[in-house]
């Protein structure tokens, strides 16, 4: 499912090291998110990850109602260095659903080299408009799972 804003590949569109990503989101790397190392700058590895987080939950209608998620927690590990010109194809995929917590993980790969670059997680609280935790509702749990194709109960 793709939207106005944003490129995902689904689908043998992903490469074969990308296969077990439900969603991957399609991310131009900038001129000016390389720093004085002339490589990418870490921090934009996670800001790269919210894109692909948020390509996911739009791609499962997940922003809807007063339903908000919130960054709990997040990592990266950079396994070789970018540089610009490139496109990164950011795979994301649900590892956990807890009762109000969702675990992901990530794997980018480099269209210039052919590999993977970097890894890692997050985890996103539901919540309601207030800040207050909220259980992910059954029908949530199954959409979930059926897009993954993983049992997560």
């Amino acid at each position: 499912m793709t939207h106005p804003y944003t490129a995902t590949l689904t689908g043998n569109d992903r490469p074969t090291e990308l296969h077990d990503y439900p969603i991957v989101h399609v991310q131009p790397v900038a001129w000016g998110e390389m720093d004085a190392f002339n490589h990418v700058n870490n921090v934009a590895y996670y800001r790269y990850a919210e894109s692909a987080r948020i390509s996911y939950l739009h791609s499962l209608a997940m922003f809807k109602d007063e339903t908000l998620t919130i960054l709990a927690g997040s990592s990266c590990n950079y396994l070789r260095p970018v540089h610009y010109p490139d496109t990164l194809l950011i795979g994301v995929k649900c590892t956990k659903i807890g009762n109000t917590s969702l675990s992901m993980a990530y794997e980018y790969y480099s269209t210039t080299q052919n590999a993977i670059v970097a890894n890692g997680t997050a985890t996103i609280v539901r919540t309601d408009k207030d800040g207050n935790k909220q259980a992910w509702t059954a029908d949530e749990r199954k959409l979930i799972s059926d897009f993954e194709g993983v049992d997560f109960s």
